[in-house]
This record gives structure tokens, sequence and C-alpha cells, in this order.
């Protein structure tokens, strides 16, 4: 999480009592909010670290303790129940695949948002490349296998999943996660599909994660290299 006071309490309640089995861990990194605060009264674990998804997510991974984790951005939350998740993984541990991901449902004010979602949905499924924002399940023994997230500002999820891929296709599963759609609201949905798309497509072309980072963020990216942040989560 970054800066998510207004709705991290009310996540994080939800998570309690949709998962009451789970381990909670939440990484902050570097609110300027009270985000790190209202953690504290509902999370299992708090942990402040890095800033920038990769290391945050690391960061968490290595401090769970169950056999599987589950890797949730702050902006979503999932739309199933601790009994049809664990359905879910039995069915992965019974299958070759150590890794999967949900389907995602995005909100917002932008009427051509359920349709993005569908084909964020569908590319998924067909190349076995997931992104954040959909919830990633990793067993911890393929974790730990493959090292984590690499430790790059952005384009992480894609790394991972063409990592994790070569060991073992993963499993599209049918538990969805809904996902914040206000960088469609604004930016503009066609102006972001574009930027996302010749992000990807310069990433896959060898563009450094680095680079693409500041074109992304910006003059925000400037700033936060002046004050020795590694990036944005």
């Amino acid at each position: 999480m970054l800066n998510e006071e207004a709705r991290l309490s009310a996540l994080l309640r939800q998570l309690r009592d949709r998962f009451p089995s789970a381990e909670i861990v939440v990484v902050d990194g570097g609110s300027e909010d009270r985000s790190a605060a209202v953690a504290l009264r509902e999370a299992s674990v708090v942990l402040l670290g890095d800033r920038g998804r990769a290391a945050q997510m690391n960061l968490g991974g290595q401090a769970a303790r169950g056999d599987w984790l589950f890797f949730l951005h702050a902006d979503s939350d999932p739309e199933f129940t601790e009994a049809e998740c664990l359905a879910s993984l039995e069915g992965l541990a019974a299958s070759s695949a150590a890794w999967g991901f949900c389907r995602v449902r995005l909100v917002g004010r932008s009427r051509a948002l359920p349709l993005i979602g569908w084909f964020m949905n569908r590319r998924s499924c067909l190349t076995s490349v997931a992104t954040g924002d959909q919830g990633l399940f990793i067993s911890r023994e393929l974790f730990d296998r493959v090292r984590g997230f690499a430790p790059i500002p952005l384009m992480e999820d894609v790394e991972i999943c063409k990592r994790l891929r070569r060991r073992a296709r993963p499993a599209c599963l049918a538990l969805r996660v809904r996902s914040s759609g206000r960088r469609w609201d604004e930016k503009g949905v066609l102006a972001t599909i574009l930027r996302m798309w010749a992000l990807r497509l310069a990433y896959c072309l060898g563009v450094s994660p680095q680079r693409l980072w500041h074109h992304y963020y910006g003059r925000h990216a400037l700033v936060a290299d002046s004050r020795g942040r590694a990036g944005a989560a």
C-alpha cells in the first residue's frame, strides 16, 4: 500500500471477515498519511519497507508464514470467500500448477471498464501473464524457488509471470477481484490503454524498467529520485 488511508480500514475489515483463518500482512512503502496507523488496528502484521511494488511484495512474502501467498494491491479487494479460496487452492495443489491468478472486475466512472476488464482476463489466460490488479496466488515453495519479484520499479508483475510460466502453466481461476479503475477515470480510457500498451511493448523490446518508470511517473519520478526512493506503489 501507499497512501491508502481513505479505504484501507474498510478493506482490512472485509478481509478479516471473509478470511478469518488467513494471515494478513500489510507492507507500507512510506505513506505520507495515516495508512500505517490504520493497518496496525486490523492487520496481522504491518511492515514498513522501501517504496516500490516489487520491494514491498517481496518483504511481505518473506514475512508471511503460509504455504500459499496471495498478493493484493490496496486498491483491490477479492469478491470470494475463504471457502471458495481454499477450494481453488486444493485444485491448484492437485494439479501441476503452483500458481494462478484471479479474474479482474474494474469499477469506476467509465462505462468502458467492464469491457477493459474482460479483455484483460482473456489476454492473461491466453498469455499466462497477469497484472497485479488481478491478484496473484503463488505457492510458498515456488515463490522461494524463483526468489520472488525482480527488484525493478515497474513491470514486476509481467516479469515474474514470465518466469513462473516457464516452470508451470498457471491456473486462470474463476475467483474474481474487484479493482479500482481510477487510472482510466483520471487519465482517460483511450489515453490510458495506449500508454499501458506502449509501456508493455517497450518492455518486450528491451527498454529497461527504470526508463519506463521515469516515463510512467514523469515529474513525480524525478522528485522521488531526489528523495532516494525506488518507485511508487
